[in-house]
């Protein structure tokens, strides 16, 4: 759990269980994976059990407090060390698997209990989605929810926001580490386009380069072309890193986020 994360688009993460399974070549290096290796947690992959957070919950309570306290909405990654919709996966030590906590944090969430938290639940795998959320959020999914996938190149893109697509609701795409040059223009609901360009069905887009001493090369050019491409559909976009070691160009350096605003009196920009 981290509060006021290092992850500069989020305020804080949040995690239910440790443990995820790779799934395309973006998650190659993946640092979660590392972590859990390092703290001696053998979670990882399709056939390994679960580890439960516990403190979640009250990590949860306190945030909400906090941004209560300051009227404001705090952005919360849900999450960084696990997919909140992969298939139900055992835990360990536990009689019940992860659907279990999520569940309890989509009622949680139902009942309102963090009104001043916007949850991004961010996905490898968006064609879970409409499974595993509740049936009212198929039509009506609350206001501080948004659903997100993480394409990596053109391929990963193809797929992953097609079936992002289908879900209602706030979305936004994490291209996190890019790995080559991803077109984000040629998609849309329903077939629908303008002048050749995506549809404004997306909320927010964030890019960044790998990180890490494994890291793969970055090329500047791929995340002017997706900046430039937000600026024209008025979606926001978000730079995130080169590597965290280079220096990032002041054409680069745009950081905006979507609106997040408790009523109409407090829409301000989120900065």
């Amino acid at each position: 759990m981290a509060e006021n994360s290092k992850i500069e688009w989020t305020h804080h993460t949040a995690n239910l269980w440790h443990g995820c399974t790779k799934v395309h070549e973006g998650c190659d290096n993946c640092y979660a994976e590392t972590l859990s290796h390092r703290w001696g947690k053998d979670v990882w992959g399709n056939d390994k059990p679960r580890k439960e957070i516990k403190s979640v919950w009250k990590d949860l309570e306190k945030y909400q407090r906090l941004a209560k306290e300051v009227g404001q909405i705090h952005r919360v990654f849900v999450g960084s060390m696990m997919d909140i919709f992969e298939k139900p996966m055992p835990l360990l030590e536990k009689h019940y698997e992860t659907d279990y906590l999520r569940n309890l944090l989509f009622q949680k969430i139902n009942e309102n209990y963090f009104p001043n938290l916007m949850f991004l639940f961010l996905s490898k795998k968006p064609s879970n989605i409409n499974k595993y959320i509740p049936e009212n959020w198929k039509d009506n999914p609350p206001e501080n929810v948004m659903f997100g996938t993480s394409p990596v190149n053109q391929k990963t893109a193809n797929t992953l926001i097609t079936q992002l697509a289908k879900v209602k609701g706030k979305r936004f795409i994490s291209v996190e580490p890019q790995l080559s040059e991803v077109d984000l223009t040629e998609f849309a609901i329903d077939g629908d386009f303008i002048n050749g360009r995506l549809i404004d069905w997306i909320d927010w887009v964030i890019v960044g380069g790998e990180s890490g001493h494994k890291k793969r090369k970055f090329n500047t050019e791929w995340a002017r072309t997706i900046r430039d491409d937000c600026k024209v559909l008025g979606v926001p976009f978000f730079f995130k890193q080169i590597d965290k070691i280079q220096t990032i160009p002041n054409d680069l350096l745009v950081r905006e986020f979507p609106f997040l605003c408790l009523n109409e009196a407090d829409a301000v920009q989120d900065m």
